[in-house]
C-alpha cells in the first residue's frame, strides 16, 4: 500500500486542509513528486511486455554500453573493384562468422556498441515472442545438477577471492560437490568457517565456487528509452528450492550520476518494498557520467565511471549469482578496501573487509558487536584509491547478509523481493550523500528547540520525582528545554493513558513547561493493550472496529506480550485507515496533555514472545532454506511470526519496515494535530527514515568502549541520510560512573540530537545526581552547543535542502587525506567545527589528529597551523576540546537556559580566516517551529564572506521572522594589530589581542537586512 494512498485515504476522511511542513506536506510526505509534474512518468519496472521499447521511440542520446573511442565517419563515392572487394572480404569474415554464430547462440542482431552483446531488433512481434518462450523455459521442469568441479581448477582460485558455496553450513564433500563447488577442507582447516548464527565475523569458506561457474546466460538485449532490457537463462540447479529459471535485467539512466539496476521475475510478481516511494524514470538521462558494460559470455555487468575509467562494481561473471524464491544472491569485486555504511550495526566506521557480516533484521537487543541491531540500511559508500567516492544501495527490505571479504569483494544475499541496485557515482563523499538522499528524501527540517538538550530516566514512577529532577538541574544551571518521561507515566503501561495518581497534575506541568518556554515528549510505544474489558480502553476498541492491527495466518489479531498487563497487539501502518486511528489515538491524548513530541520506541516490532504464546505455523516464511545470522537463530525471534499479515504483504517481506511506517505515520499525525513542525524519534529506521523523524541508538552500554563506539554509530547514520541522531548521555544499561559520565556529557553535548537517558535499575544519572564535576563540564560543553545553535540549525536547513550532512566524518573535509579514512574518535560539525573528545578514563589530554590548515582553539582563539598530523590537545576533566577550522565563518547567540531564550539574544560571527586571510559562512533562521516556512519562503538566508581584509555579507532571502540584530564579531587569526575599524564606512569600537591574534567587535546593534560591510587596517 502505497504511501500517497495512505494519506490520500486519511485526506479524505478530512473536512479541512492544514498546511504542512516540508517533510508532511503531501507531496513530500509520499517522498515522491506528484505524477501531474510529470506526465510522462510511469511504473514499468515490472512490466514484462516489451512496448516499452517501441521502434519508433529511439532517444536520440542513447549512451553506449561498453568502452570505446569516439568514431569518426567519412563518406564517398567507391569505384566498382572496391565493392567487389568489400564483398569478396564480408562473405569470408564476416557473414560466415555471423552465420556460425546464429548457430551458437541463436543471435538475430548484433549490436555494434557492445562487447559480444546480441541485440534482437525491438519489434514487439519478436519480442513477445521471446517472452512466450522464456514462459515456457520457466514451467516447472528440472533443471540438470551442475557438472563436478575441476579441482585443477579449484586450486587456481586465491583464498581471498573464494565466494562461498554453501554458506546455510552443515556442508561436507558430498552436498558441496552437489552444487557443483570446490571442497578444500584440509587446505583451510586452519581458517574454519565460523558457522555460528549470531556472528559477523565469518572466515574463509572451505566450500566456494570454482572458476568460470555458470549460472545465467544471456538471451536477449534490447535498448530502451529508459536505457536496456535484457533476459537471462538459469544453467543448472542452485542448489536453493524454487529457482527462477529466467530473470529480467532493467536498467535505466535514471540521472547524470545515478544508475538503476534491477532484477526482477518477469513472469511472476515478487514483494517489493512500497517504502519510501522511489522516483519513477523512464527516460535516459544525458551527459552521464558512467557507462554500464556487460559482455553476454559473461553473465554479469560492470558499472565503470567515465572520468577516470574506474570500475565501481564488477559483478561481470556472475560467479555465485543465484536468484531462487527465498534466495537471492550476487557477489561484486570492489576498487578499494574502503567500505562505510550498512547499518545498523556496532563497529568501526571503517568496515572490515577481512570476512566481516552484517544483518539485516530490525531487532532489539543492546547495541553489541556482531548483532543485527534495530535498523536496516543496505547502502554502503567506497572511497577508491584515488580519492574518489561512490556509493551503492540496495532496495531490498527482506532480511539480509551483506558479506565483505578480502578480495576486496562484496555479497548480498536476501531471503525474498527482488535485486533493486542504485549506483551513485559521487565523486567525492558529500555528492554521494547528497545523490542518495536525493532518491530516498532529503532529511527533514526540526523545530529548533528539537536542537536542545533533553532529560530523560526510566524508572521515574511520579510526576513530583520529574519534577524535582528537572528542577534540581535548571536550578544549578544546566540548559535544559525538554523534559521526557518513559513508560511510567502510564496507566497500567497502556498507550494513550496517563495515571492519574502517581502523575496527577501531568497536564498542568506540561502547561508550565510551555509558559517557561520549554517543551514534554512522552513515550509512544506502538503495541496496544489487547487485554482490556470491551468498552474500557478505546485504543483497543477502535481498533478492532477499523480493524487495522496486524493479523495472523488465519485472519484474526496477531497476539503478542510486550509491556501490557496480559498482551498486546499491533496496529499495521501499512494500512490506510491506520492513519485515521493513530492520529485519532493521539490526538485525543493530546487533548488531555498537550505534548509537543512523540518518542516511539519498540517498533522492530519488538516482542517479549517469539511470535505468540504458541510459537509461530511450521512454514517456510518462518524457517527459509537459508536463514541470515539472525540473533537468537530464528527470524520470529522477540518479534512477530513471519506469516502474520499486514496490508502491504506478510510479514516475512514488511518486517524491516514496521518502525519506519509507524514514523511516517507519527510524523504526519503530529503534524496534523498541533500545526507545528513534528519532532518524531524512533528507535527502529529503514532507508529514507530520515525524511520524516530523528534516532537515537537504543540501549547502549555504560561503558568507555560505549562511549567510543557512539561516534562511529552517530556518522553512520549521517552516511544514511539521518543527521538527527544520538546516544543515551552516559550510556542505558548499567551504572554509570562520575569519570564516564563526565566525558559522555561533553560529548552528548554535540550529538546532533542530545539525551541524557538511562535505565529503571540504574543509578540517577542526570548532571546533578552526579556531581559537581559533572554539572560544571555540562555546562561548559551545552554552552558552547547553545552559544552554536544558529549554526547547527543552518546545517540541518543545508541537509534538508541540499542533502549535506550535520555531523560529520573527516574524510568528507579530507577525501585526499587518506589518514582522515579510518578516523573515528573525532568528528565535524559541518565543514567549521572539530570535537575531538576524551575517550579514556583520567585523561587530561587528548591526541587528535588536525588535518591540513589553520585550527583555533574555540574557548581561548589561539591557533594552531597543522600540516595534517596527531596533535596532543589539553583537555582538562571539565573541557571537551573543540576547535574551530580555518577558512569558515559560524553565526552564534549567547547561551541561555533555553533555545526559546537563546533565540532573543544579539547574534554573533565567528570569523576564522584561513592561510589566506579568507573564510565563508551563512546563517539560516525562520521562526523555528513553524510548518512549510522553507517551501513558502518565509525564512532568511544572509550568506558572510571574508576577503581582501573585508568581511562582507549578503542577504539572499529575508522574509518571515526576522533574526535579531547583529551584536558582535570576532575575527580570528589577524596576524598585524588593528588601529581602525568601520562598519559600512562608520568608525566602531574594537579590541585588539596580540597575544592570541584576534579582533573583537561588539556592542553593535545592526540589523542583517542590508549588507553589511566591515574593514579593518
Amino acid at each position: 500500500m502505497k504511501i500517497r494512498n495512505i494519506i490520500s485515504s486519511f485526506r479524505a476522511n478530512r473536512g479541512r486542509k492544514l498546511t504542512l511542513s516540508n517533510s508532511v506536506s503531501f507531496e513530500d510526505f509520499c517522498n515522491e513528486v506528484p505524477p501531474e509534474r510529470y506526465p510522462r512518468l510511469k511504473e514499468s519496472s515490472l512490466n514484462s511486455s516489451f512496448d516499452i521499447s517501441p521502434v519508433k521511440d529511439r532517444p536520440t542520446n542513447y549512451e553506449r554500453f561498453a568502452r570505446d573511442e569516439d568514431m569518426e565517419f567519412t563518406s564517398s563515392r567507391p569505384s566498382l573493384a572496391t565493392v567487389l572487394l568489400f564483398i569478396i572480404l564480408s562473405a569470408v569474415f564476416l557473414i560466415l562468422p555471423i552465420i556460425y554464430l546464429l548457430n551458437c547462440f541463436d543471435i538475430i542482431y548484433e549490436h555494434q556498441n557492445i562487447k559480444h552483446n546480441p541485440i534482437l531488433s525491438p519489434d514487439s512481434s519478436e519480442l513477445n515472442t521471446e517472452v512466450q518462450d522464456a514462459a515456457q523455459l520457466s514451467k516447472p521442469i528440472s533443471l540438470p545438477s551442475p557438472p563436478a568441479p575441476d579441482y585443477d581448477q579449484c586450486g587456481l582460485t586465491a583464498h581471498d577471492y573464494r565466494f562461498d558455496c554453501y554458506p546455510e553450513g552443515g556442508a561436507d564433500q558430498n552436498s558441496c560437490e552437489a552444487r557443483g563447488c570446490c571442497w578444500l577442507s584440509t587446505e583451510t582447516k586452519a581458517r574454519a568457517k565460523n558457522t555460528s548464527k549470531i556472528r559477523q565475523n565469518i572466515a574463509m569458506p572451505y566450500c566456494f565456487y570454482p572458476p568460470n561457474y555458470n549460472t545465467y546466460k544471456f538471451v536477449n538485449v534490447s535498448e530502451t528509452a529508459f536505457g536496456l532490457v535484457a533476459y537471462l537463462q538459469r544453467s543448472y540447479q542452485s542448489g536453493y528450492p524454487n529457482d527462477v529459471e529466467v530473470i529480467q535485467l532493467i536498467v535505466k539512466y535514471e540521472t547524470e550520476n545515478r544508475l538503476h539496476i534491477k532484477i526482477v521475475d518477469p513472469l511472476n510478481i515478487r514483494y517489493e518494498p512500497a517504502y519510501p516511494e522511489l522516483p519513477i524514470v523512464d527516460t535516459a538521462a544525458e551527459n552521464l557520467n558512467y557507462i554500464f558494460e556487460l559482455d553476454t559470455f559473461k553473465a554479469g555487468f560492470k558499472v565503470v565511471r567515465k572520468s577516470d575509467n574506474a570500475t565501481l562494481f564488477d559483478a561481470n561473471n556472475f560467479l555465485n549469482f543465484i536468484y531462487a524464491d527465498q534466495f537471492l544472491q550476487i557477489s561484486s569485486n570492489l576498487p578499494s578496501k574502503y567500505v562505510y555504511g550498512i547499518g545498523e550495526h556496532t563497529s568501526t566506521l571503517l568496515l572490515d573487509v577481512g570476512w566481516s557480516r552484517f544483518t539485516q533484521w530490525n531487532h532489539d537487543a543492546p547495541p553489541s558487536e556482531n548483532l543485527n541491531l534495530y535498523g536496516a540500511h543496505s547502502f554502503y559508500l567506497g572511497m577508491e584509491n584515488s580519492s574518489n567516492s561512490h556509493g551503492v544501495f540496495l532496495f531490498n527490505s527482506n532480511g539480509q547478509d551483506i558479506l565483505l571479504q578480502p578480495a576486496p569483494a562484496i555479497t548480498f544475499r536476501a531471503i525474498g523481493g527482488v535485486l533493486d541496485f542504485y549506483f551513485f557515482l559521487g565523486p567525492t563523499p558529500s555528492d554521494v550523500i547528497e545523490q542518495y538522499t536525493d532518491l530516498i528524501g532529503r532529511p527533514y527540517m526540526p523545530p529548533f528547540w528539537g536542537l536542545g538538550f533533553h532529560l530523560c530516566k526510566y524508572g521515574i514512577k511520579t510526576l513530583n520525582a520529574t519534577r524535582e529532577t528537572m528542577e534540581k538541574n535548571i536550578a544549578a544551571g544546566v540548559p535544559l528545554d525538554t523534559q521526557w518521561n518513559d513508560l511510567d507515566y502510564m496507566n497500567a503501561n497502556k498507550d494513550f493513558t496517563y495515571d492519574k495518581d502517581a502523575f496527577n497534575g501531568l497536564p498542568e506541568f506540561v502547561e508550565d513547561l510551555h509558559k517557561r518556554g520549554m517543551h514534554y515528549i512522552p513515550l509512544i510505544d506502538p503495541g496496544v493493550s489487547g487485554s482490556e474489558e470491551a468498552g474500557t480502553y478505546p485504543p483497543y476498541d477502535e481498533g478492532i472496529k477499523l480493524d487495522i492491527f496486524v493479523q495472523n495466518s488465519s485472519g484474526q489479531t496477531f497476539i503478542g506480550k510486550v509491556w501490557n498487563r496480559e498482551s498486546t497487539v499491533w496496529p499495521d501502518f501499512t494500512d490506510p485507515n491506520t492513519v485515521d486511528y493513530w492520529t485519532l489515538m493521539l490526538k485525543n491524548f493530546h487533548d488531555e496533555v498537550a505534548f509537543d513530541g512523540a518518542w516511539i520506541d519498540m517498533n522492530e516490532p519488538s516482542n517479549f514472545l517469539s511470535g505468540t504464546a504458541d510459537g509461530c505455523p511450521e512454514s517456510t516464511l518462518e524457517n527459509p532454506p537459508y536463514l541470515p545470522a539472525v540473533d537468537g537463530g530464528v527470524l520470529y525471534y522477540k518479534t512477530l511470526c513471519m506469516t502474520a499479515k499486514q496490508k502491504a504483504g506478510l510479514h516475512y517481506n514488511v518486517h524491516n519496515l514496521y518502525g519506519f511506517t509507524e514514523a511516517i505515520i507519527t510524523s504526519f499525525a503530529m503534524a496534523e494535530i498541533r500545526g507545528k513542525r513534528p519532532m518524531v524519534i524512533s528507535r527502529s529506521t529503514f532507508a529514507g527514515h530520515g525524511h520524516y523523524a530523528g534516532h537515537w541508538s537504543g540501549d547502549v552500554f555504560s561503558t568507555w568502549d560505549g562511549l567510543r563506539q557512539s561516534i562511529p554509530h552517530l556518522l553512520s547514520f549521517s552516511l544514511y541520510g539521518i543527521p538527527l541522531m544520538g546516544a543515551d548521555i552516559c550510556g542505558f544499561n548499567y551504572n554509570t560512573t562520575v569519570a564516564l559520565c563526565n566525558r559522555w556529557q561533553q560529548l552528548g553535548a554535540f550529538y546532533p540530537f542530545s539525551r541524557n537517558h538511562n535505565t529503571d535499575d540504574g543509578i540517577p544519572q542526570d548532571p546533578v545526581s552526579m556531581g559537581e564535576l559533572v554539572v560544571k563540564s555540562t555546562i561548559k560543553a551545552l554552552t558552547v552547543r547553545y552559544e552554536l545553535l544558529p549554526y547547527l540549525y543552518s546545517l540541518f536547513y543545508r541537509a534538508h535542502v541540499d542533502g549535506d550532512t550535520v555531523a560529520r566524518p573527516l574524510f568528507f573535509e579530507f577525501p585526499k587525506d587518506q589518514n582522515t579514512w579510518t578516523v573515528d574518535t573525532e568528528f565535524l560539525w559541518g565543514g567549521g567545527l572539530l570535537i575531538v573528545p576524551v575517550l579514556e578514563i583520567d585523561a587530561t589530554s587528548v591526541v587528535g589528529y588536525l588535518p591540513e590548515g589553520i585550527w583555533y582553539n574555540y574557548y581561548t582563539n589561539n591557533s594552531t597551523q597543522s600540516k595534517g598530523e596527531n596533535v596532543t590537545l589539553d583537555a582538562p576533566l571539565d573541557t571537551i576540546p573543540v576547535l574551530v577550522r580555518g577558512g569558515y565563518i559560524l553565526p552564534q547567540q549567547d547561551a541561555k537556559q533555553t533555545t526559546t531564550a537563546s533565540r532573543k539574544t544579539k547574534l554573533k560571527l565567528l570569523v576564522a580566516s584561513n592561510e589566506d586571510g579568507e573564510a565563508s559562512g551563512e546563517l539560516f533562521w525562520d521562526d523555528g517551529d513553524s510548518l512549510n516556512t522553507i517551501e513558502e519562503k518565509l525564512y532568511t538566508l544572509v550568506q558572510f564572506n571574508l576577503q581582501n581584509g573585508t568581511l562582507s555579507s549578503e542577504t539572499v532571502q529575508w522574509t518571515g521572522e526576522e533574526p535579531p540584530h547583529l551584536g558582535a564579531i570576532t575575527v580570528l587569526g589577524v596576524q598585524k594589530p588593528v588601529s581602525l575599524v568601520k562598519i559600512n564606512n562608520l568608525s566602531v569600537n574594537f579590541k585588539f589581542d596580540t597575544i592570541n591574534k584576534y579582533l573583537l567587535i561588539d556592542e553593535l546593534d545592526i540589523s542583517l537586512e542590508q549588507s553589511l560591510v566591515v574593514t579593518w587596517n
